[in-house]
Formats: C-alpha cells, structure tokens, sequence
C-alpha cells in the first residue's frame, strides 16, 4: 500500500517538474497558492518522502520473483 501511495505521489511530483521544465509552470504552486504556500511545501515534502522511500524499492527483491525461483529450482 504504501509503496503505491509512493509511486502515485512521484507521477504528480514527475508530471509538476514536467510541467515547470516545459512550460516554466507549478501546477502544484497555481492549485495551491504558491510555492511558500503551507499546502504547497506539505505536497513538495510528502513527494520528497515519498522519493526517499521509493530508493528502497531498487533495493528490495520482488515477491514474484522470489516465487518464480523457488519454481525454477523444483
């Protein structure tokens, strides 16, 4: 579950920097009341978070493939 929540806040993060890279515009700063806005940087943080979390998924085995080892050694 919280991987998801990770991954899902690190598409909005990638399509916001996207976004500004593009066409030099925070979608989050304009919903949000600009970017020294409290909801603004509470968004900015919990996509960060959810960066710092996601690193560990590089690192993880996946649980499918721990399965298809375990059939491939029967």
């Amino acid at each position: 579950m919280l991987d998801k929540l990770s991954l899902i806040l690190l598409i909005i993060g990638g399509l916001n920097w996207g976004s500004v890279g593009i066409f030099q515009f925070d979608i989050v700063a304009w919903i949000c009341g600009g970017q020294t806005g409290i909801v603004s940087r509470i968004i900015y943080t919990l996509v960060a978070l959810a960066a710092v979390w996601c690193i560990s998924l590089l690192f993880r085995d996946n649980e499918n493939n721990v399965l298809h080892d375990d059939y491939a050694s029967a």
